[in-house]
C-alpha cells in the first residue's frame, strides 16, 4: 500500500513515521520543506506539492490546522484531488467542520475517489508512540480496506457511522468534553489552594472517580503549574470550540 502524508506539525510528523516504521512506502508533503526533509532521512519520499505526494499513492492522509487548509491541500493549485486516482482514498484526520466533511465526501465521489473523516483524540506525545484513538466513519468497505492504516498509528480503532461527517461530529464533541474538563480543573485547582487542599492528593481522587488519561495528563499539568512545552495552541481549541457550536446550530 503506497501512502500520502500531507501537513507534516507534530502530529503529521508522527503518523508520517509510525507509517515508514511499519513498512509503508510514504510520500510527504509540507508547506515548510524542512520539516519534510526530516522524515526523508527515515525513508519517506518528498513531494513538491500535495497533487505530486497523491500521484499514485492508495491513501491519501492530511493532518492539517483548519478548513481553509484542508481546502487549499485538497482543491488548491496543484491538490490532492487533482493527483489522488480513481478508486484511491482521501482520509482527513484533521479536526475540521461537518461541513466541510460533506463537501469532500461529494468531491472525492465526483471524481469517482472514495473519501474517509478519521480524526484521532491524543496528544503529539500519543502520535509519537502510536497510541492515538482513530475515529473514522464513511462506508464500511473503505474503513475495513484501511484499517491496517489505523492500526499503525494508534491503539484502537472506532467507527463513528456510515457517513463520514459523522466522524467530524464525534471529534468535536469529544473536545469540547476534554476543553470543559480543562476549564473545570483550572476552577477546581484555584478554590482548592485558597481552601489549603494539596492539589495532588485531589488529583489522586479524581483519577481514582474517573480513571482517565485525560484527567491525569492535563489535571497533572494544572496541578504542576506546568503549562510548556505547548502541546496544542490556543487558537485551535478556540477554533474546535466555534466549530462545535457551528455543528450545534
Amino acid at each position: 500500500m503506497n501512502l500520502a502524508v500531507i501537513g507534516l506539525g507534530r502530529m503529521g510528523s508522527a503518523l508520517a513515521r509510525n507509517l515508514v516504521r511499519a513498512g509503508y512506502r510514504v510520500t510527504v508533503f509540507n508547506r515548510t520543506r524542512s520539516k519534510a526533509d526530516a522524515l526523508a532521512k527515515e525513508g519517506a519520499t518528498v513531494a513538491s506539492s500535495p497533487a505530486e505526494a497523491a500521484r499514485g499513492c492508495d491513501a491519501a492522509i492530511t493532518m492539517l490546522a483548519d478548513d481553509q487548509a484542508v481546502m487549499e491541500a485538497v482543491f488548491g493549485k496543484d491538490g490532492l484531488a487533482g493527483g489522488l486516482a480513481a478508486g484511491a482514498v482521501h482520509i482527513s484526520c484533521s479536526t475540521i467542520s461537518t461541513k466541510l466533511a460533506r463537501h469532500l465526501t461529494a468531491e472525492h465521489a465526483a471524481r469517482n475517489q472514495s473519501y474517509l473523516s478519521a480524526p484521532v483524540f491524543g496528544r503529539p506525545e500519543a502520535a509519537d508512540a502510536k497510541k492515538l484513538l482513530v475515529v473514522p466513519a464513511g462506508p464500511a468497505g473503505v474503513v475495513q480496506r484501511c484499517q491496517p492504516v489505523f492500526d499503525a498509528i494508534g491503539r484502537g480503532t472506532f467507527v463513528a457511522g456510515a457517513e463520514q461527517w459523522q466522524a467530524n461530529a464525534a471529534k468535536l464533541c469529544g473536545n469540547f468534553m476534554i476543553a470543559s474538563f480543562i476549564e473545570c480543573f483550572g476552577e477546581a485547582i484555584a478554590m482548592l489552594r485558597k481552601a489549603g487542599v494539596e492539589p495532588h492528593r485531589f488529583l489522586e481522587i479524581m483519577n481514582a472517580l474517573f480513571a482517565s488519561p485525560v484527567v491525569a495528563n492535563y489535571g497533572g499539568m494544572i496541578a504542576d503549574d506546568k503549562f510548556e512545552p505547548v502541546g496544542f495552541a490556543l487558537k485551535l481549541g478556540l477554533k474546535d470550540i466555534r466549530l462545535l457550536l457551528e455543528t450545534a446550530d
